[in-house]
């Protein structure tokens, strides 16, 4: 059986190609080709692989071949969507199937069945459709994914092609009868609208909601037909051929997009218009209109007395909701779902093509067939107004009077009964909220943003002050609000206004509103004088002290001008020689002199109103003394205040002079007391003080803190005796050496607490009640002086490269310091510091034992990065080392003879006899001295005496040497037979103690003792009352000892004079050494 087919090829990637093909192929032969383009190859082998038999013509492709155990193909087309990257190769064949490949042979998607021999196919509209016709005798329309829409054209035969006109929606047909037929198609607009929600058709099969506000979209994909759309609060209804969907939000967000299937109505209906309520679905049909619950059941029916034209959805109760119909007729009806008569409205002579009612159901709009927009007062059934030129018409949703329509090109937007105010645009209104718009301009749906400037405008030009704030309200700009500010205010709308400026956040018009609303709330009713206030406000000045003459207020006139500067004009408003208002004009023109810099002037006219007080501060503020002098010398002397003004000023201008003698006007002598101190005058001061002794605290005090600032501290303590606070020269010392603590001047700090010794030592003598308090102050200040100076050492040695410390004097200063600090350690003096000293210079010495043990302790305490690497090797090395101190080392007791340990767990005293040990200020040896105590009975002038007398005594250590002469030689021999005897020395036998004992025994000595003794081996700290003197013997007279005379440091005598001679001071207490005295 032979077969004849003509089929074309759509579009390819570089335009129409023709080509030209030969060959056969049956079952069991393979047939070659050629092809001028891959893409027509490829279509051909997919035929080939049909097993058919064809011939090709250039002009067009003519198809033969034979059904040989297979189904026939009888079209191809093929299109490339330049969205897309492939091309579609869509294939129906005589199985009545129609599928689509890609060019690589890969099917797309399922086989469609036709349920018709199909004889045509060809792509429609840049390949968004198909058109297929076959023996079914028609063109039938199908989706890019095979779903049939319907019939393009019923034909008498069978049709063998269908071709559409290229980028057009034209169709051309032909039949086997040699009919040709040509179509248009028209896709009309499927959609539904309800407030700012849109959903409309899409590709036929979809549906796409738009929410008009966020333009957020979602889209409900179907595949079938959608016939119609309807839309209403949460709900949508979509129909198709064979069915009803109806589908609800997921929440009750306004701005949810989620849509869920509620349910399906499995019908057809045949309908014109679509409506879906909360619960309900409404049909209608010519003149009939169905009610439907949603799950298909006809509950109501109304039958109009004409054509529906219009129906809309105007809202109600879930159930119970209210339709608006309009007929052709021109019959206007309002029909409730769940009433099944309807109700009249208005019956008009035209008939009607679009209905709106306004928020309140009073108005009733309507675009009539004559494109009229007419409205209608519902209640009383009257027209309005009515304006030509309209094709839709729309009621703003939040304003009662406002509504627009549009036609010919244009939007009109009415206001009340205002003329129409119009501007360009193109389209149909459908709704119409706030200052949105929204409009249908083809198939296309958009939110158009419209000021409501001008029927605001409208409003203010009839001073409709709330009603033009209703229509802000929708949206205008910032300067229409300010406007509409400014006409309520000066329409005295306070409410208005105050509303309009709190939008455009002017709180300076809000406080001026709030200033009236309270003059009125007690009473006061004068608008002209509200006007007025409104008038300055918005510098209208001459209209608001017009206003304020007119009222009786010239003197608010006067005060504006006056603030305003604007002197000349606030003259005209001086009552006749009113004083009183003639002194306020001149004291507000001074203070625009000085705002204007021109302060003399300002000076001269505030002295004319007698405001002396600011004529004296701008003097001052300025330095004008010759001007402060004129004033204070004209000004009576009962002007206390404004004469302490001008002393205040010449003060600060530093002229003290002038300042005492307006002091002395004014006999303040309090305050001419604190000039003297604060100019540092303390000769006047004093002088002042002895004639009036009750200023003493006022000019001592200070002088001594002056004084103890300026490191006068001797000074100081004399002043702060004579102002009789003694307690604020102890806190002044105390502050300095706390100071001096936390800048790690240790050497300043150990000074510093000498003094606050002394100082306390001074309080004990001159206050018996708290006498035991200051000694014992006395003593921990002297312990903490001696500590910080020889910390101070220490310090230097860690911090600083170098020193100018012997070894030994390093070794012993740190032996010192660390059996001083047992109890406590003070602020400020580190034991890392301490430790890290005597570790190295013991260990330098040989003192490792004692060396092991500083570095043992660092072990425990916490090291700074600087000294880490330097411990943990010395910590290491140490170890290589004896475990023995060097003898040479080992301080020895002079009054019995033990050699101590370099570790004292007792601290600087000695092991066995406990007695303390006397060490050197400078390189803190162990001195050769002991301490001795005066026997009961014997005063300290008496001892003193007593040792002054100097019995003399044989000294039978020179009979120890025996010389012996020969010719060759001379020699001396030392007999060491020869001893020292209690007999000798009498303070030797005093030296001896009781064996075991674990007390300290003193040496006490007799008068028979201290008159044996020399004076040049006595030394006396002669401390003042109520401390005793302490005694000191030296064991080797040879070895000379210097005691500083001030704070009793004992030296070694050349150690001594070298520092002397390095400071002209004692290192200890800085006291100055005279040259006589050296």
């Amino acid at each position: 059986m032979l077969w004849w087919l003509w089929a074309a090829v759509a579009k390819t990637r570089t335009g129409p190609r023709f080509f030209r093909c030969s060959g056969t192929m049956s079952s069991t032969e393979s047939t070659a080709c050629t092809a001028g383009q891959g893409m027509i190859h490829q279509a051909l082998q997919l035929l080939l692989q049909r097993s058919l038999t064809f011939l090709l013509c250039p002009q067009a492709v003519l198809l033969s071949f034979k059904w040989q155990d297979v189904t026939a193909v009888l079209s191809v087309g093929v299109i490339f969507k330049e969205d897309e990257r492939n091309d579609i190769l869509a294939v129906a064949d005589w199985g009545q199937r129609l599928s689509f490949y890609q060019l690589s042979g890969k099917q797309v998607g399922k086989d469609r069945m036709l349920n018709f021999d199909p004889c045509c196919v060809s792509y429609f509209t840049k390949g968004e459709y198909i058109l297929l016709g076959g023996s079914d005798k028609q063109v039938s329309l199908f989706t890019k994914d095979g779903v049939r829409l319907g019939a393009i054209g019923e034909q008498s035969s069978w049709v063998w092609t269908c071709k559409a006109k290229p980028d057009s929606n034209y169709v051309a047909v032909g039949c086997q009868d040699g009919t040709i037929s040509f179509y248009q198609l028209i896709f009309s607009t499927v959609h539904g609208l309800y407030k700012d929600r849109y959903a409309y058709r899409d590709s036929m099969t979809d549906v796409i909601v738009q929410h008009l506000i966020t333009e957020q979209k979602v889209r409900i994909k179907g595949r079938e037909l959608v016939k119609k759309i309807a839309i209403y609060k949460n709900r949508l209804a979509i129909q198709m051929p064979e069915k009803i969907l109806i589908y609800e939000l997921c929440s009750d967000d306004s701005s949810d997009m989620y849509y869920r299937v509620k349910e399906k109505i499995v019908k057809k209906f045949e309908c014109n218009l679509l409506v879906v309520c909360s619960n309900h679905i409404i049909l209608c049909q010519e003149k009939r209109l169905q009610c439907l619950s949603f799950s298909g059941i006809k509950e109501r029916e109304w039958l109009m007395e004409s054509l529906i034209r219009y129906i809309k959805v105007i809202g109600g109760p879930p159930g119970r909701e209210g339709l608006l119909v309009g007929l052709k007729n021109g019959q206007i009806l309002k029909i409730f779902v769940d009433n099944a008569l309807a109700i009249v409205l208005l019956k008009q002579s035209t008939a009607v093509r679009c209905l709106d009612m306004s928020a309140s159901r009073s108005k009733l709009a309507v675009v009539d067939e004559n494109d009229t927009c007419l409205v209608y007062d519902i209640h009383t059934k009257e027209l309005l107004f009515q304006e030509p030129n309209a094709n839709s018409v729309a009621w703003n949703t939040q304003c009662e009077d406002m509504l627009c329509f549009s036609g010919g090109g244009y939007l009109n937007i009415k206001a009340s009964n205002f003329p129409v105010h119009q501007q360009k645009l193109q389209g149909f209104v459908v709704g119409y909220n706030g200052s949105k718009i929204f409009c249908l301009h083809v198939f296309s749906m958009s939110a158009v943003e419209v000021p409501q400037s001008a029927p605001m405008y409208q409003y203010l030009e009839r001073k409709m002050f709330k009603e033009a704030y209703q229509i802000a309200c929708l949206g205008v700009t910032d300067a229409d609000w300010k406007e509409l500010a400014m006409e309520a205010l000066e329409g005295l709308e306070f409410e208005t206004a105050k509303k309009a400026f709190t939008r455009v956040r002017d709180l300076r018009y809000l406080e001026l509103i709030s200033s009236i609303e309270e003059r009125k709330k007690q009473g006061e009713n004068n608008k002209e004088l509200f006007l007025a206030d409104v008038y300055a406000y918005q510098g209208k000045f001459h209209e608001a002290a017009r206003l304020y003459k007119k009222s009786g207020h010239e003197n608010l006139a006067l005060e504006m001008y006056s603030d305003l500067r604007m002197f000349d004009y606030a003259k005209d408003f001086l009552a006749s020689g009113d004083p009183k208002d003639t002194k306020m004009l001149i004291k507000k023109q001074a203070d625009w002199a000085k705002n204007i810099n021109e302060p003399k002037a300002a000076v001269e006219m505030y002295l004319s109103a007698g405001e002396h007080m600011k004529a004296i501060e701008l003097s001052g503020d300025h330095g004008w003394v010759d001007m402060l002098i004129d004033i204070a010398r004209k000004l009576d002397k009962a002007e206390r205040e404004l004469l302490s003004k001008c002393a205040f000023y010449f003060k600060k201008l530093d002229n003290p002079g002038y300042a005492a003698e307006t002091y002395m006007k004014i006999g303040d002598l309090k305050a001419l007391v604190h000039l003297h101190v604060e100019t540092q005058r303390w000769e006047e001061a004093f002088a002042l003080s002895e004639k009036h002794p009750e200023f003493k605290d006022d000019v001592y005090v200070p002088y001594a803190q002056w004084l103890a600032e300026n490191d006068r501290f001797e000074e100081a303590q004399k002043a702060f005796h004579k102002a009789g606070r003694q307690g604020e020269a102890v806190r002044v010392l105390e502050q300095l050496t706390h100071n001096a603590v936390a800048e790690s001047r240790f050497n300043d700090a150990a000074y510093y607490y000498w003094m606050l010794s002394m100082q306390c030592l001074e309080m004990a003598q001159e206050n018996e009640q708290q006498k035991a308090e200051m000694l014992q102050k006395f003593h921990h200040f002297q312990h903490l002086a001696e500590v910080y100076h020889v910390y101070h050492s220490i310090h230097r040695y860690t911090e600083e490269p170098f020193s100018s410390h012997l070894p030994e004097t390093l070794f012993n200063i740190s032996r010192f310091l660390l059996h001083s600090l047992t109890k406590e350690t003070p602020v400020g003096i580190s034991k890392v510091n301490t430790l890290f000293a005597l570790a190295k210079q013991s260990k330098a010495l040989g003192a490792y034992k004692l060396a092991r043990h500083a570095y043992d302790k660092l072990q425990g305490l916490q090291i700074p990065a600087r000294f880490q690497k330097s411990i943990e090797l010395g910590s290491l090395t140490i170890r290589s080392k004896p475990f023995h101190d060097s003898e040479e080392l080992v301080p020895l007791c002079y009054r019995c003879s033990t050699n101590n340990p370099l570790l004292n767990n007792l601290g600087n005293v000695c092991i066995n006899c406990r007695q303390p040990f006397v060490f050197s200020a400078s390189s803190y040896e162990v001195l050769h001295l002991v301490e001795f105590y005066l026997e009961d009975g014997i005063t300290d002038e008496e001892a003193v005496a007593l040792i002054d007398l100097e019995a003399p005594r044989t000294n039978t250590r020179e009979n120890k040497w025996q010389e012996t002469m020969s010719d060759h030689a001379q020699s001396l021999r030392l007999d060491d037979s020869t001893d020292i005897t209690e007999e000798d020395d009498p303070f030797i036998a005093k030296l001896s103690f009781e064996q075991g004992g674990s007390g300290f025994v003193p040496v006490v000595v007799t008068r028979a003792v201290l008159q044996s003794m020399s004076r040049r081996d006595v030394l006396v700290k002669r401390w003042p009352r109520p401390l005793r003197w302490q005694y000191y013997r030296s064991l080797l007279p040879e070895a000379s000892i210097t005691m500083c005379p001030s704070c009793f440091q004992m030296f070694h005598t050349e150690d001594y004079e070298l520092l002397v001679l390095q400071h002209n001071c004692c290192p200890f207490c800085r006291r100055r050494i005279d040259e006589s005295n050296q």
